[in-house]
């Protein structure tokens, strides 16, 4: 059977893997998309998923320079436009805590995108709309193809070029091997990059849930020992409002909220999440679904072999805590696509040695500070310690009343500070 050849082949059609093959067909570079499945299509009346991403400004920017935002909004996504942080404090600090100011909490911060003159924050948006949106831009792009559903029988990496072979037998060769299939990535395997991975103590559970009230404009974390208590907005569906409750918990007590589930119409695990959550929590009518994941902090000890390049959560899995995981892929879309594109210009392999350590030079700094950052917020808060939890709330306080540096950290998460790529701006 014949090889077929395309500059580029992307093992995972997922939101990462699908964001990069539309940046590269769009400026004429042959790519092939493999993944084992696809999303179903997207039905207006559907319940929201369960897997939901709070996206930046910065990834926003890119979606709409391949193409992919418009659709994503005529399906769904709702915007966020403020995000509040503080810490939950028990009775010993009941004065403490319940010492309020202008209607807002004495030890928390609120980022308001109005304070740096932007229209929202972020969007939340189901992951699903995300892909969907990337791959109708991809089955419109002629340089693109992608393969699906399809199972990779075999990776040979020891040749002059990365050779793929699907389990129907057909052959694949490409300049370069890009491993987007996630934090068990095949590829990232297959080419001999090591881990390091930091197991979290905790587990993250997560739930869909209808609530009262109308849709939400705010997003926010409240701190426990064990980790936040987080609300994410989500758009109304025919009338009815949704949220998504995050909630991390010690592993035996997720299973015992997992347990909970399904059982009288899951009025116990409502009432469970009722006592606990903040009174900012809306009054929640009815829960549609709900699952947990363990946290881990993965780094690949190299982004890249001859041949071989790994991006999102192949190369990097971040806590949790400000949903900023995807918001790093898709920045190492958009300058893994722009160390691609000089390579084309200056018509070099695209999988030649330099072109990709300049890319890892470009993103490893990034994503370690903002992993450093959340593993900084994690142990802080962590820690019950009372010298400790006093320090932290008082910088909360003072944190809340600096608009400039709450500007500063604002304009840092929605990734609209610092460099960006050129491709992205013409």
């Amino acid at each position: 059977m014949n090889k077929q050849h395309y500059d580029v082949l992307v093992v995972g059609g997922g939101m990462v893997g699908a964001a990069l093959a539309a940046a590269l067909g769009q400026h004429d570079i042959r790519v092939a998309v493999f993944d084992q499945a696809v999303p179903d299509p997207f039905e207006p009346d559907s319940l929201p998923d369960i897997r939901v991403s709070a996206l930046s400004q910065a990834s926003e920017a890119l979606l709409q320079k391949v193409g992919a935002w418009p659709v994503m909004q005529s399906m769904r996504m709702c915007p966020y436009r403020k995000m509040a942080v503080w810490e939950k404090l028990d009775a010993s600090l009941s004065l403490f805590s319940q010492q309020k100011k202008t209607g807002q909490r004495f030890n928390q911060t609120l980022f308001n995108a109005a304070d740096a003159h932007f229209d929202q924050l972020g969007f939340i948006v189901e992951n699903r709309v995300t892909q969907l949106g990337l791959l109708e831009v991809l089955s419109n792009n002629s340089h693109v193809d992608l393969y699906s559903p399809v199972s990779i029988e075999q990776m040979n990496l020891s040749g002059e070029q990365p050779e793929l072979t699907l389990q129907d037998g057909r052959t694949f060769t490409g300049e370069l091997l890009v491993g987007a299939d996630g934090a068990r990535s095949r590829v990232r395997e297959q080419a001999g990059i090591r881990l390091e991975t930091s197991e979290y103590a905790q587990q993250c559970f997560v739930a869909t849930v209808e609530i009262a009230g109308g849709q939400q404009d705010i997003t926010w974390q409240a701190f426990t020992p064990t980790g936040p208590e987080a609300f994410l907005p989500l758009p109304d569906i025919n009338g009815k409002s949704y949220a998504s409750i995050v909630w991390y918990h010690q592993p035996e007590q997720v299973r015992q909220l997992m347990m909970l589930s399904g059982q009288e119409s899951n009025k116990l695990l409502i009432d469970q999440i009722r006592s606990s959550f903040p009174e900012e929590l809306p009054e929640i009518l009815a829960l549609h679904e709900c699952s947990y994941f363990p946290l881990a902090r993965r780094h690949a000890g190299t982004y890249y072999k001859k041949g071989v390049v790994l991006v999102g959560d192949a190369a990097h899995t971040i806590n949790p805590l400000a949903g900023q995981g995807v918001n790093l892929g898709f920045q190492d879309v958009a300058w893994l696509t722009q160390h691609l594109l000089d390579a084309k210009k200056q018509q070099r392999s695209l999988g030649a040695i330099d072109v990709l350590a300049g890319y890892e030079k470009s993103r490893r700094k990034d994503n370690q500070l903002m992993m450093s950052t959340m593993d900084t917020f994690y142990h802080a808060f962590s820690n019950d310690t009372l010298p400790l939890k006093l320090a932290r709330n008082a910088l909360l306080a003072i944190a809340g009343k600096s608009k400039p540096a709450v500007s500063q950290v604002m304009k840092y998460a929605m990734g609209v500070s610092g460099k960006k790529p050129c491709w992205l701006s013409h």
